[in-house]
């Protein structure tokens, strides 16, 4: 298995520190706000990460932490007339509503900062004593220029990013590029006791206690979106690196970021989604489900930049519709002309299984094994039906196997919500002029079952005008038929 490493820029094969098992790390939220549509994408690469690893027989030790204390969750708290603590509540409780409806498994351990004070006040310790942090009044400030290999994660020099720097408020400072490590309490907000006085931890010393602290000082993967790599990792990597003597994580993995309709996601554009948004707003109900979502965003390479959009969106529901109509046809009984032996199944699909693991493993390129997947479900749609019962449980136990490390192919065939399809009567129908959609509403299972049985006595006594009217009553009802060539008939929305 390759992974691109961010830190030597290039894929390295993957070897875990210990034989088996992974320690895993991925930057969290900070819980002042809803979760958007770029904190999805980021949740959705590394369950499938640790899915995938789990696959492939790994013991993952995944954690993901929340920053509970921070500037932006203190403004909230003044906008909302709420203590702060309260707030990170309400939108730890929205971050759980959210991974659920995207299907995302919980991390192992989920730390906060508030939590792992005495670690974050440890770790500061150590870079004072040994000479990579200062102290001003009450608070302290990590001294960038004692770490040689600053800007290594983001390839930049130091002098180049000091020359560039802007002039920073704090003048105390002896760098501008010097950042803070502990900030000490102004009136009126949460404090924690600290040999520099009651104050707060910076963003960045959080996740570098934390992480050391949950999976050792050298562990196997530290992720995040590629917004974090400078500062957030780069100043990780130097204040861990720093504390411990140790090298810290060994792969570095990044994703890329989210674009609406080709043009970044912004509050000031009108484009920004939150997730509870996608889920909730008319105009994607037809379309969005967490396998159609995570379906969309899996079909970029996560390393690179993906545009969402209503289109992108329907297309991946479409996609899904497709699969989950040939589940439902596997679940039918086998027609008595078996073309495709089980001999040529079992090979066919020990070569998809075969393409699907070289695919994840050559740094997780979820595009290409979408691309085998449809390239298995053509051939399959070539021998409709016609293979054994014994053939259709094989096929459909394989897909809900490799659709597990993805997410994908989880839901019962029965269960399935296909969108509705839009049928367009002629001008003049329905009373109006020019066209319009039909409404597709109010059919429930019994019912439509009750309408087959129904057209299918009127076929057997001649009625076929009767049996026509049943077939168009039930498609403006948006139920789609299909007779089979054994004289059954299966339905779909």
């Amino acid at each position: 298995m390759k992974i691109f490493n961010s830190l030597t820029s290039k894929k390295e094969e993957f070897v875990s520190r210990i034989p088996h098992q992974v320690g895993m790390y991925v930057c969290g939220v900070t819980v002042y706000d809803e979760c958007h549509l770029g904190h999805a994408r980021s949740a959705i690469v590394f369950d499938l990460i640790r899915r995938y690893l789990t696959y492939r027989g790994y013991e993952v030790n995944y954690v993901k932490n929340f920053t509970d204390i921070d500037d932006k969750i203190l403004n909230r708290a003044v906008e909302e007339s709420r203590p702060w603590n309260q707030v990170t509540e309400k939108y730890v409780h929205a971050y759980y509503r959210d991974m659920n409806r995207l299907g995302i498994l919980n991390p192992n351990i989920e730390p906060r900062a508030t939590e792992h004070m005495t670690e974050i006040i440890e770790m500061i310790k150590a870079l004072v004593d040994k000479g990579h942090a200062y102290q001003v009044d009450h608070d302290v400030f990590y001294e960038v220029s004692t770490f040689a290999t600053y800007g290594r994660l983001g390839r930049r020099k130091l002098e180049d990013m000091q020359a560039g720097a802007r002039v920073e408020v704090d003048s105390r400072k002896r760098d501008p590029m010097d950042f803070a490590l502990w900030k000490g309490a102004k009136t009126g907000e949460p404090a924690w006791d600290s040999p520099w006085g009651a104050g707060r931890p910076g963003w960045h010393i959080e996740c570098s206690a934390m992480s050391v602290h949950h999976l050792g000082d050298i562990f196997d993967i530290h992720g995040g979106g590629k917004d974090l790599i400078f500062p957030h990792h780069e100043n990780e990597i130097a204040q861990s690196c720093a504390a411990t003597g140790q090298e810290f994580a060994r792969y570095w993995v990044h994703n890329g970021f989210v674009t609406i309709d080709e043009e970044k996601m912004s509050k000031s554009l009108g484009n920004f989604f939150t997730i509870r948004e996608i889920f909730e707003k008319s105009q994607w109900k037809e379309s969005v489900t967490s396998e159609s979502l995570r379906y969309l965003l899996l079909s970029t390479h996560y390393r690179s930049d993906i545009n969402f959009s209503d289109q992108a969106l329907s297309e991946a529901k479409s996609a899904l519709d497709n699969f989950y109509g040939l589940f439902q046809r596997l679940e039918e009984p086998a027609v008595e002309s078996k073309e495709l032996s089980d001999i040529e199944l079992a090979g066919i699909l020990v070569e998809t299984e075969q393409n699907f693991e070289k695919a994840m493993d050559d740094d997780f390129n979820t595009p290409k094994v979408l691309g085998e997947f449809h390239r298995l479900r053509g051939i399959l749609n070539k021998f409709e039906g016609k293979y054994s019962d014994q053939g259709k449980r094989k096929i459909l136990k394989s897909f809900r196997k490799w659709g597990t490390p993805i997410g994908l192919f989880q839901v019962q065939p029965k269960d399935w919500q296909f969108s509705p399809i839009v049928i367009t009567p002629p001008a003049g129908a329905l009373g109006i002029s020019g066209v319009a959609p039909v409404v597709i509403e109010g059919a429930t299972d019994e019912w439509i079952n009750h309408q087959i049985e129904s057209r299918r006595k009127a076929r057997e006594e001649k009625n076929f005008q009767t049996a026509d009217q049943i077939r168009k009553d039930l498609a403006s009802k948006g139920i789609i038929l299909e007779d089979r060539p054994d004289g059954s008939t299966r339905w779909k929305r």
